[in-house]
Formats: C-alpha cells, sequence, structure tokens
C-alpha cells in the first residue's frame, strides 16, 4: 500500500531496444542532460554491462566501486552507489562487466524481476529529490532488462533510420505485453524516437514514414539526427549539450526533452 505522507516519486523510463547500435546510451544520456538544462533532477541507472553510459559520463573504472549490481543484490545505500556527474543535477548509478553476471544469479532469487523496482522506490530515494530516473537497458531482452520494465513507468525506444528497423521491434512490444500481463499492469510505451536520421537520405525518410504509418502517435515528432558531435561527445565524457550546445544533435535532444516535458504536463492536467 503507498504511504500518502510520501513525496511523488520520480517518473522512471526505460530506454530499450534489444538492437545494439541504435542509439540507446546515447539517448540516454543526452536525453538526461537536456532534462537537467530544462530544470530537472535526473537519475541514470546504467544497466548495461558494457558501462558506456558511465565512461559517456567521465566516471573512471576506478571509481566504480559500487554499481548497479549491488544495488540489484547487496544491501547497499544508496548513497554509496549514486555518484554525481560534471553536470549539475545529473547523478548515475555506474556499472561495470561483473553486470554481466548479474543475470544467472538473479535466477535464483524469487523476486528476481522485481529488485530493481524495490531499489529504486526505497525511502532512502527521497532525499535525492529527482525528477527522473532514465535507465539505460542491455541490449538484449535478458532478466536485467525485464527488471528495467517492472520498475519503470514507461519504456523510450530509439530506433535508427535504417533497413530492417521496424523488423525488430516486435519481439519489444511483446516482452512489454508480458510485463503488463505479469508483474506491472501500468507499464506504458513513452514514445518511439527515430536516431541517427539523415534528412537527405530517402531511406531515413521511409523508415520515418513507416514508422508514423505502423505506429503513429507513439512516434516522437522530434528526431535525432545523424550528427558528428554527438559521435564525438562521449571521447570528452560529457553530454554533447556540455560539448557542443549549438550543434544540430544537442538541439535535437533539447527539443525531445521539451516534447516529452509537454506530453507530460498534458497527461498530468
Amino acid at each position: 500500500m503507498s504511504d500518502p505522507t510520501r513525496p511523488p516519486g520520480p517518473r522512471i523510463i526505460a530506454v530499450a531496444n534489444q538492437k545494439g547500435g541504435v542509439g540507446k546510451t546515447t539517448t540516454a544520456i543526452n536525453l538526461a542532460a537536456a532534462l537537467v538544462a530544462q530544470g530537472q533532477r535526473v537519475l541514470i541507472i546504467d544497466l548495461d554491462p558494457q558501462g558506456n553510459a558511465s565512461t559517456g559520463l567521465g566516471i573512471e573504472v576506478e571509481d566504480r566501486e559500487f554499481t548497479t549490481y549491488e544495488l540489484l543484490l547487496e544491501d547497499l545505500e544508496l548513497r554509496q552507489v549514486i555518484l554525481p556527474t560534471e553536470t549539475d543535477g545529473l547523478f548515475i548509478v555506474p556499472a561495470t562487466i561483473d553486470l554481466s553476471s548479474a543475470d544467472i544469479e538473479l535466477i535464483a532469487n524469487e523476486k528476481r524481476s522485481f529488485l530493481l523496482h524495490d531499489a529504486l522506490r526505497q525511502h532512502a530515494m527521497d532525499e535525492f529529490r529527482f525528477d527522473y530516473i532514465l535507465i539505460d537497458c542491455p541490449p538484449s531482452l535478458n532478466l536485467l532488462t525485464v527488471n528495467a520494465m517492472v520498475a519503470a513507468h514507461s519504456v523510450l525506444v530509439p530506433l535508427q533510420s535504417e533497413f530492417f528497423a521496424l523488423e525488430g521491434l516486435s519481439q519489444l512490444m511483446l516482452t512489454i505485453r508480458e510485463v503488463r500481463q505479469t508483474a506491472n499492469p501500468n507499464l506504458r510505451i513513452e514514445g518511439v524516437v527515430l536516431t541517427m536520421y539523415d534528412q537527405r537520405n530517402r531511406l531515413s525518410q521511409q523508415v520515418e514514414q513507416d514508422a508514423r504509418d505502423n505506429l503513429g502517435e507513439l512516434v516522437f515528432k522530434t528526431m535525432i539526427p545523424r550528427n558528428v558531435r554527438v559521435s564525438e561527445a562521449p571521447s570528452y565524457a560529457v553530454p554533447v549539450l556540455n560539448y557542443d550546445p549549438n550543434s544540430k544533435g544537442a538541439q535535437a535532444y533539447l527539443a525531445l526533452a521539451q516534447e516529452m516535458l509537454r506530453n507530460h504536463a498534458r497527461m498530468a492536467a
């Protein structure tokens, strides 16, 4: 039963696509930074054993003493696993390769699908006053991704503007439906965001048309262009808004954050 005396918790969004290379981590990092630029306090949960979100936000491997592995499987204080980044208002729970073994260890746990859900709803989370939590999922539909979907209010799907882009969505949608039926009936699709979009490319235009024809209003109006600044920013361990705020990529992520905030304000009205 919910506690009426607790402040409302943050909106939790899983950024998921089982296909790799679609701009999932890039979207998690840069959307988070764009939300911060709009006055939000944001936490990223790096749930990918590759730890790219952690690296992309400047968290060195030697500084990742406690990670999402411990958040899921050990009873640690949140203060020990939540780290600040160089962007004020943006925090992260980092990941290391240790997380790759979590799937096997989770199988024996009877609460295996709810561990992240429970970790993100402990009373100690209230003092951080986060508005949003973005979960950067691994590029697979494993127990870690299921944990993210059980914990989340919604799923944001980055979709690369390339041939066969829509084909991989069917399995993801099936997983979302199964999670709804078994563990999280309120889970919804936040939306589909087209990434690496090249308006000069007829294939990109065709993928956009197919996505809008098939998914309708689920597809964000904002599209993320293929942009060299977005690609360069991770090598400097900062979001593209810090690296080159005037670039087309940075402006696109700002527009995406603004579109999302408008949608949430409309839903709350």
